[in-house]
């Protein structure tokens, strides 16, 4: 299964490992048992230090446990962790085997005192790219601390289980058999939600920071361009996120970002964070911002709010909220959110194998669902507002050259429907028939769009009819000393490479806001 380079590469890893280990497989005779016996057979191989066992004994087949020998530790995988969950089950590998993790000291002290038994059982779709995040911080969770255990669960493969839980979004957490979360998470949250305190400690730690020159809100890729270059000046810069990546974490092939030929969002958030780090910035992920209150004197500080109750100071602010997926704003769409009604078609599409579902807008975004959801489900309705589709021609000529894809156009969806707990059908308007008609599915992805992340600044800067904070040439807010950059603002093309670019300049213009400020002003405390 894995090809000779992979093979070489997987080998030098495995002189990491430095605990023996054993890959304890449960099998049935179906093909996905031959495929899994085949994938521990060869990574068995590549190591002295790993041995494998065909005679476990865990009900869900195949599946298989990586066991530090002669310990409790272990994590287990049911299912063949490979397209964007081969990472994990090679970090899994090496951690059990005691190769130390590369998280914060921190963060590790506070998951090893953790107090209570916890079972999680995770469900993750292989062309998820989110769901890495939460099952390699779940494993990493039950090698820290003996009394927590994790199973990470292809939902695609155990569709009974996904059905009978009414599993509909991953991943989908589940802790001691109840639910737990669902979305991305990292370790620190999934840390604080399972000690009460933590967000208190959290918020006491942020209201005793010294203020910041520049301070910059959202960690997308416009927030941390302004990061590092704020950085790079030698001031003190901060960057507050509840999230590092933004809409780049939901973003799969990315192929327009000058000069990188081919990147996954995932990757590139990663990226970005690393860059960040690698600059004297001071990083407070996991914290939503509710407020924004402007110096009450030229040059002095602006107060930023957060929901924990903390409050930051700053001299000046790049606000780079970014955006997030557009709503349809009907009856049923709230009720029905994970429960049918999804927004990522290569996370969730999976678990629609074989059933019904409808695409929500004919842009770019739309197309491209609709194209990828067809190879998965049994059939793909796109409806369109407009009367004809807006996705680009190579993308059109592609859907209608498939079977089970229907195209409809001049609809205007009126409501979702469900039994309650999961999606049944939607209605319709017919704008060119002019009647009310319904379609019977399992499932709807909604891409229409984004929304920028401003309502909280409402009456506080200028925002646009459309609610985008509105910037001059240089970033410049309505306000002084308050600048912003990226999706959530007036710029034109709501682009990653656009959003570095206005990044940069928002964080060049506070500079340069700064150094002109009246000296008494820049030296007052």
């Amino acid at each position: 299964m894995l090809d000779a380079g992979i093979k070489t590469q997987l080998t030098a890893y495995f002189d990491r490992i430095i605990h023996p280990i054993t890959l304890e497989a449960s099998l049935g005779d179906d093909a996905k048992s031959q495929e899994m016996r085949e994938l521990l057979e060869e990574i068995a191989g590549l190591s002295d230090r790993i041995s494998l066992d065909l005679n476990g004994r865990e009900a869900r087949r195949p599946s298989f446990a990586i066991r530090r020998d002669g310990s409790d530790i272990a994590v287990s995988f049911a299912g063949l962790p490979m397209g964007h969950e081969f990472n994990s089950l090679i970090l899994a590998l090496l951690q059990v085997g005691g190769h130390p993790s590369k998280e914060a000291e921190a963060t590790i002290a506070a998951v090893k005192a953790l107090d209570g038994d916890f079972s999680f059982e995770t469900y993750f779709s292989l062309t998820c790219q989110n769901c890495p995040d939460v099952v390699q911080a779940l494993n990493l969770m039950s090698v820290l601390n003996p009394r927590i255990r994790h199973t990470a669960i292809d939902g695609a493969l155990y569709q009974g289980e996904v059905d009978a839980r009414q599993v509909m979004a991953v991943p989908a957490v589940f802790l001691n058999g109840q639910p737990f979360a669902q979305g991305r998470m990292g370790l620190d949250e999934i840390v604080s939600r399972l000690d009460a305190g933590a967000s208190d400690r959290a918020a006491a730690t942020l209201n005793d920071k010294a203020a910041f020159e520049v301070l910059v809100v959202g960690g997308g890729p416009a927030g941390a361009a302004a990061a590092i270059y704020a950085a790079r000046k030698g001031i003190r810069t901060g960057i507050v996120a509840e999230r590092f990546g933004g809409q780049v974490l939901d973003t799969v092939a990315i192929e327009n970002l000058i000069s990188v030929t081919h990147t996954e969002g995932p990757q590139l958030a990663a990226a970005l964070e690393a860059h960040v780090k690698a600059y004297d910035v001071d990083i407070m992920a996991l914290q939503a911002v509710e407020a924004l209150v402007p110096a009450k004197t030229p040059g002095g500080f602006a107060e930023v709010k957060l929901a924990s109750g903390a409050s930051l100071k700053a001299r000046t602010v790049v606000l780079a909220t970014g955006a997030r997926w557009r709503k349809m704003n009907v009856p049923g769409e709230n009720e029905y959110l994970a429960k049918g009604v999804a927004y990522c078609p290569h996370c969730d599409g999976p678990l629609f194998k074989g059933k019904r579902v409808a695409v929500i807008g004919g842009g770019n975004s739309g197309a491209e669902a609709a194209i990828d959801l067809a190879g998965i489900v049994a059939h793909v309705t796109l409806i369109e507002f407009d009367p004809k589709l807006r996705a680009d021609a190579v993308l059109q000529a592609k859907l209608q050259s498939l079977h089970n894809v229907t195209i409809i156009t001049s609809a205007q969806t009126m409501e979702v429907h469900g039994d309650g707990s999961r999606v049944s059908g939607l209605s319709y308007f017919d704008r060119a028939g002019r009647a009310t008609k319904q379609l019977e599915l399992e499932g709807i992805f909604v891409q229409i769009g984004l929304v920028p992340n401003t309502e909280w600044l409402k009456d506080t800067v200028d925002l646009s009819p459309r609610g985008e904070i509105e910037i001059d040439t240089r970033g410049q807010t309505s306000v002084a000393g308050i600048f912003a950059a990226g999706d959530a603002t007036t710029v034109p093309y709501k682009q990653i490479v656009v959003a570095l670019g206005e990044g940069a300049k928002a964080a060049l213009s506070a500079f340069d806001y700064l150094i002109r400020l009246p000296a008494e002003v820049s030296e007052a405390a």
